[in-house]
């Protein structure tokens, strides 16, 4: 098999070009627009940051995506899912506002926010996979209507998958809440009963009649409950939660059968910015100093390839004065140096093995 392309640019200037103008020349140079993009839908999928954190990319980045499509005649719009977790990506309003307040808007991107899941994460799309783990992938439904998918990845590391990128972005990124749940957990979610308000709301939703509500507090039925996760979306107070008891290794590779239901059957391009590479993902409501340098920016139509290169970027990098990294025991694999308990490369593999792409590469620098 040939070694798939990925292209590179690091992040110096000139007079003659700023860091926008580079990313565009990155992105012709990959091949961006070989893609028909005339008439058709394109979600761009990205992560808008959880408010604290100011780690996630800047919008600018997009707007040069954005610009690009359009002139090629397509229709883009910025997406991403609601959170399973509690925090302000929880709903669609939310989430909107913590998009807007970190500057994606129309007025900054040229492109609209359409949240990928509906307003509390239960609108979605069942796509076949017949996986190893998933049969069908609970997509957001808005994401899967696009004709066309370009995912916009911050490369950062992250607590329960080792490392956090285009994988991760498009897999984990892309299910609704109950998809988040189905990788998340191979149990069923729970009440804490010290915050249920007993409003009725999650009995009410619940299409298997296995919530009841007594002395105020709700109960789940562990022998009806499906685990389809609507009830941890509709609960107003934040009561239910799921158990997150999915081994590591069985998350990644769940992760991977989500982003094959995400790019199977339709053009997809894939941006990766390794800059503020933070131990903490960007989900977390802080971030901490980058653990290495900024490396640059990398594109290609092969998502397995990308992954790969920006891990091999990452590690060869020397650690940044005063990181979390720079306190612990090196083995020269950063990425388990700072989760020991994780494993990046369970992911890579299970990629190849579900056909995904090539973790064999050719990283073309275009200066």
């Amino acid at each position: 098999m040939p070694k798939s392309k990925v292209y590179f640019t690091d992040l110096h200037t000139t007079l003659q070009e700023n860091l926008l103008e580079k990313l565009e020349r990155l992105v012709r140079k990959a091949g961006m627009e070989t893609i028909d993009f005339s008439n058709k839908f394109v979600a761009i999928k990205i992560h808008f940051g959880e408010p604290g954190n100011l780690a996630y990319l800047r919008p600018n980045f997009s707007k040069v995506i954005v610009d690009m499509v359009r002139r090629q005649g397509g229709k883009p719009f910025m997406t991403d899912c609601n959170t399973l977790y509690v925090g302000r990506r929880k709903n669609a309003v939310d989430h909107l506002e913590t998009a807007y307040e970190h500057g994606y808007s129309p007025f900054s991107t040229g492109a609209h926010v359409i949240i990928g899941d509906g307003l509390k994460g239960n609108d979605d799309i069942e796509v076949p996979v017949h996986g190893d783990y998933i049969e069908n992938a609970k997509i957001g439904r808005v994401i899967m209507d696009a004709d066309i998918l370009i995912s916009i990845t911050h490369f950062k590391m992250h607590e329960a998958t080792g490392s956090g990128g285009v994988l991760k972005n498009l897999g984990m990124g892309c299910g609704s809440k109950s998809g988040k749940m189905e990788m998340h957990c191979n149990g069923k979610p729970d009440v804490d009963r010290n915050v249920c308000i007993g409003c009725g709301l999650c009995q009410k939703n619940c299409a298997h009649q296995a919530i009841a509500v007594k002395n105020k507090k709700a109960a789940i039925n562990a022998n009806r409950c499906v685990g389809c996760g609507r009830c941890i979306g509709v609960c107003p107070s934040n009561a239910i939660n799921p158990t997150y008891n999915e081994a590591f290794d069985v998350l990644n590779r769940k992760i991977v059968e989500y982003a094959e239901a995400v790019i199977k059957d339709r053009p997809c391009f894939h941006l990766s910015f390794i800059i503020d590479v933070s131990h903490y993902c960007d989900c977390h409501g802080e971030n901490d100093i980058p653990v290495v340098p900024d490396v640059g920016i990398l594109a290609s139509f092969d998502p397995v390839a990308l992954e790969q290169a920006c891990i091999d970027l990452i590690n060869r990098q020397p650690i940044a004065r005063g990181s979390y990294l720079e306190k612990l025991e090196r083995t020269g694999d950063y990425f388990n140096d700072v989760y020991p308990h994780t494993n990046w490369k369970v992911t890579i593999e299970h990629a190849v093995k579900r056909n995904l792409g090539n973790p064999d590469y050719e990283l073309i620098d275009i200066h």
